[in-house]
């Protein structure tokens, strides 16, 4: 394989970043998948934490250097984390399981599958236009699809965050498959929360990523989205992926697995900040024992489910 992959997330004028986001590639299948938590006090974190790191721990398992079926594995791995999350709330007596949003992507043999449950977006860009979209598990999407919305009303309808999908809480969720979609040269999958795609036009996003240089391009279209959305700014959070299987001339930037171990892997995982970021007024502080004994409860609620 061969690709350039860049990952970015930001608190916005939230308390804390309940957005988590992750990649992890072997030498033959590259996985990722971002997370948007719902919940009071840690717990939407901490769904998004298991989510997104279940997931990932599952594909270091399982991909030896792929995965044999990979509409399977993705079925089962969200359907583990969101019985993961419900365990870790019924272990802390919480009254509600908190929630999560997922979209989790596996690209295999220049091929990509994914999966989603919520209305975190993936977008797969071709040629400056959108070959493929993700649709949105929500009620504002609903009524679009009934004819009762339409897109510059439902961008500012009061119920336009309100999902019908997702993990935890106290329905199963509708989890939706992609079909198996081929690679060419030069496509790019972004995937995103609603912190980045709610305040832009979707041409945004593709202009902003059309080219090989992610490093720059996916900080700066998070400068757009942060900007627009103004004192509102929920978490943003952001993946890009530009694939070039041809071999052509390398970027700096470019991963190439070609000389890969058959056995190791590479991940990029966001997690627990021990420091928010200054500036943002009402932005929550949480103690170091507050942070590990949250990852200790997330670790324990994931083992339960990885045998």
């Amino acid at each position: 394989m061969k690709f350039t992959i860049f990952q970015e997330s930001r608190v916005g004028q939230r308390r804390t970043n309940q957005d988590r986001v992750a990649y992890c590639y072997s030498r033959e299948a590259l996985l990722m998948i971002l997370a948007d938590g719902m919940g009071g006090h840690l717990h939407g974190e901490v769904a998004a934490q298991i989510a997104v790191q279940f997931v990932t721990q599952s594909f270091q398992r399982e991909a030896k250097p792929s995965l044999p079926d990979v509409v399977l594995f993705l079925s089962r791995v969200l359907s583990s984390a969101h019985h993961a999350i419900l365990d870790y709330a019924f272990d802390k007596n919480l009254p509600d399981a908190p929630r999560t949003t997922v979209v989790a992507c596996i690209v295999q043999d220049s091929q990509a599958y994914w999966a989603h449950a919520g209305d975190s977006r993936l977008y797969l860009f071709r040629r400056g236009g959108v070959a493929a979209q993700t649709r949105d598990h929500s009620r504002v999407q609903m009524m679009m699809d009934q004819g009762l919305l339409d897109a510059e009303s439902a961008a500012k309808h009061p119920g336009r965050n309100r999902i019908y999908s997702c993990l935890g809480g106290s329905h199963s969720p509708q989890i939706e498959f992609s079909k198996r979609t081929p690679l060419h040269k030069g496509d790019v999958i972004a995937m995103c929360s609603d912190g980045v795609w709610g305040p832009i036009q979707t041409d945004v996003l593709s202009r902003g990523l059309s080219g090989p240089n992610l490093m720059q391009a996916v900080p700066r279209v998070m400068d757009i989205a942060e900007e627009k959305a103004g004192t509102t700014c929920d978490n943003l959070s952001l993946i890009a992926m530009h694939w070039d299987e041809d071999f052509a001339e390398d970027s700096a930037e470019t991963v190439s697995t070609q000389t890969m171990a058959l056995g190791s892997f590479t991940t990029q995982m966001e997690g627990f900040a021990r420091t928010r970021p200054q500036g943002v007024p009402g932005v929550e502080e949480l103690s170091d024992d507050e942070i590990e004994r949250a990852i200790q409860e997330i670790n324990s609620a994931i083992q339960k489910f990885s045998k």
